[in-house]
């Protein structure tokens, strides 16, 4: 029998933390992209779950005798125009950017895969209809589309969710589109239409478990668009409205004083932002290296 002392230390050392090591097989064989997004990400979650429990500073409480002060000992990335710490409120401004995405972002891939689904099965005018409403769609830049809807109906979290989601919708649905017109000339789709199996049940319980890979790759890439999209909302005053401490609020308030010098607000609320995309992008180009190893 092998005797735990045989293993080096830092093997002993993971051998004795359950956790740590069911951590490490929910890791293994994944690609190392997708476990550095993960991981980032992860991080940003424990700080909108949890931030308000180790955040160094009140992030709403101004100082007036702070104010704009750069990065030191005290204010590890400075303080912003009020006096408030800028790291507090970046930690906690990761809230309402973690909540209002993943939401505008599931509403726009369901939404998405529906169409797809509905307009990949059937062929004939209900594809050719569908896939001119799509193009015409697509063919109104996202930023100005969105911008446009947010003025017209007012910016709150409810209606970014809604119209970034309506946004995405088109955009999902052609990829999903695409997969399934490939997969419906599969033997298994065959075979359960000459099971008797009504075009519902075939869309919903045998093509879509076959192209969740797809949607999976799809709901990750929009995610990171999402992230984007609200920060530039909300840096144009449509997005994630105050008193929330929101990053692009951050940013948009903090850009006036670039010119001075006052670098550390826009930087490093910047950086939050970049982040959090970066590791979506991460996530689904390990996805889709994965997807494509197995394929």
């Amino acid at each position: 029998m092998t005797d735990l002392t045989e293993f080096p230390a830092s093997r002993r050392a993971v051998a004795g933390f359950p956790a740590v090591r069911r951590i490490g097989s929910a890791f293994s064989g994944l690609p190392p992209s997708v476990v550095i997004g993960t991981l980032l990400l992860l991080f940003w979650v424990v700080c909108a779950v949890a931030g308000n429990l180790f955040v160094p500073y009140n992030p709403y409480a101004e100082d007036f005798l702070a104010m704009l002060t750069p990065p030191d000992a005290s204010h590890w990335f400075g303080t912003d125009q009020l006096g408030r710490d800028v790291l507090s409120r970046i930690i906690v401004g990761s809230r309402d950017i973690l909540l209002v995405a993943p939401l505008a972002t599931l509403v726009g891939v369901a939404a998405g895969s529906i169409i797809g689904l509905v307009l990949g099965y059937f062929d004939g005018l209900t594809d050719a209809i569908g896939a001119r409403l799509l193009d015409t769609l697509m063919a109104f830049p996202f930023i100005v589309l969105v911008t446009m809807t947010l003025v017209a109906i007012g910016p709150s979290n409810l209606t970014v969710v809604l119209v970034i989601g309506i946004a995405y919708a088109p955009l999902v649905a052609r990829t999903v589109r695409a997969a399934v017109r490939e997969q419906k000339e599969r033997d298994y789709v065959s075979a359960a239409r000459l099971g008797g199996e009504g075009a519902l049940p075939i869309m919903f319980l045998e093509i879509l478990p076959n192209i969740r890979e797809t949607i999976l790759i799809e709901l990750v890439t929009r995610l990171g668009y999402a992230f984007f999209s609200i920060a530039t909302l909300s840096f144009l005053g449509l997005g994630i409205q105050p008193p929330s401490a929101d990053w692009g609020l951050a940013v948009a308030d903090g850009y006036g004083f670039l010119t001075g010098g006052k670098w550390w607000v826009v930087v490093f609320n910047s950086g939050a932002i970049v982040s959090l995309v970066m590791a979506t992008n991460l996530i689904a180009q390990g996805l889709g290296a994965f997807e494509n190893d197995d394929g």
